[in-house]
């Protein structure tokens, strides 16, 4: 099973209710002790305006947003496949609004 690494996009299984959809890895790798657990964010191409969104817009996926009040953590199994790598700078803002919406600011 590949590894999800930070700061890649993969397309993850979030259920019925989340359905499939692009995923921002947060979290490091994990080693064979630990969990198989991946903190995700998820992307959305229906945005509501949020000052917790932020605009990314990789050639890999749709126009949108990362929700960063949407903040998951799901089992490794449900990575599906990876998309891509999200540029460093779009990475930067998400990991600062999810900072912000937490309040480690």
């Amino acid at each position: 099973m590949l590894t999800p690494n930070r700061g890649e996009v993969w397309l993850v299984d979030l259920g019925y209710t989340g359905k499939v959809r692009p995923c921002l890895v947060l979290s490091v790798p994990v080693e064979d002790v630990d969990r198989a657990l991946v903190k995700v964010v998820t992307h959305t191409t229906s945005p509501r305006n949020s000052r917790f969104e932020v605009r990314v817009q990789p050639r890999f996926l749709k126009p949108g947003v990362v929700d960063c009040q949407n903040v998951v953590t799901i089992s490794k199994a449900k990575m599906l496949r990876k998309l891509g790598d999200l540029p460093v700078d779009d990475f930067a803002k998400v990991e600062s609004k999810i900072k912000e919406w937490l309040g480690f600011v």
